[in-house]
This record gives structure tokens, sequence and C-alpha cells, in this order.
């Protein structure tokens, strides 16, 4: 008797339980450190400690004191931002990233956070992936500083020009979601016969 080949749902199940089996308290070999903010030339990497201290405390230091206070920035507000936590069911939100749907909106998001040295899509859509379902794994829920302690780069760029064309488009949280959700499902319904 030949033993029974893995198929597709079976080697799923196998690797979605090798990861459901992780304590939540583990970290990622390879966590990012720093945070580097990137347009052309310019690059300034901030370390994901300072940005968990600022998380923390409320008091920002160093390069975030300066960049808080450059752009006008309230110490506090930016705090209680990097301590928002989204609640998502993880099991939903793990299938839901892994759709079609999905996968295009996180390369719509991919153009904006990236590895430093591979922005590709093949690179960074896995990379966010990781850092999301890390994020919902650990004892905060999703948050910054924990989508950030699940990203499995060293240095996540953040491309600024993408970042601030972003900004202009959405003008309210609603005009946000028809930018991540419509066009993703533009192309979807294109690439249909």
């Amino acid at each position: 008797m030949s033993p029974k080949p893995f198929t597709r749902s079976s080697l799923l199940a196998v690797v979605a339980g090798l990861g459901f089996g992780w304590s939540s308290a583990m970290q990622p070999l390879h966590a990012a450190t720093d945070v580097a903010l990137v347009s052309g030339a310019f690059r300034r990497s901030i370390p994901v400690e300072k940005l968990e201290h600022l998380a923390e405390t409320g008091e920002a230091i160093d390069l975030v004191e300066d960049l808080l206070e450059l752009s006008g920035q309230d110490p506090q507000k930016m705090s209680q931002m990097l301590n928002q936590s989204l609640e998502l069911p993880l099991v939903l939100t793990s299938r839901l990233i892994n759709t079609r749907i999905g996968e295009a909106i996180l390369r719509r998001v991919a153009r904006i956070i990236h590895p430093i040295y591979t922005p590709e899509p093949e690179v960074s859509v896995p990379a966010i992936r990781a850092g999301v379902i890390s994020g919902l794994q650990s004892e905060d829920g999703l948050t910054a500083v924990s989508f950030l302690k699940g990203y499995p780069n060293t240095v996540m760029a953040v491309n600024l020009p993408a970042l601030f064309g972003v900004i202009e488009k959405a003008e309210s949280i609603a005009g946000l979601v028809q930018f991540f959700s419509d066009s993703p499902l533009d192309g979807l319904k294109e690439a249909q016969p």
C-alpha cells in the first residue's frame, strides 16, 4: 500500500497547525527593528524601540521627538494612535487576506510599506500578511507596535510619496476605504473573462 500523497488542503492544515501551535509570546526570528522613512534618495530610520517607548509612555525621544516637533504632532495623540487596537477575528482575517480581493488590497498597501531592499509584491505582500497575523496573536491585539514586532524583516520601509498620495486621495475614512476596496475590485472585474 503506497502512502497517500499530500493534497493542498492537507498541506495547508499542517502549516496552519504549526503556525497556531506557536505561543503568542514568541517573537518571529526576524522582527522589524527599524522603520525607514524613504523619499527618493532620502532615507531616515527610526528604531522600533523608540516607537514602542512612545506607545508605552507617551514620551517622544531622540529622532521621534524631532519628527513630531517638526510636523507639529502631539506625542500623546501619537501614543494613542500607536496603541489603537484592531479587534479582528484571527481565522476570518487570515482567510480574507489570502483571497484575491485580500491580495489586491495588500498589493496596494505594499506600495506604501515593504521590506527596505525588496519592494517587490512577491516579498512585501507575505511580509504584511505575517505582520498582521502575528499582531492579531499578540495579547494587545493588532496595533502598530504589534504589527512591527511581527513584521518579518529587520527594516520596514515607508514610501513617503506613496503614503502622502493615499492621504491626499482619502479626505475621510470613507474615502480611504473606497480607495483600498474599489480599485482592487475594478482590477479583478477586468481580469475575469
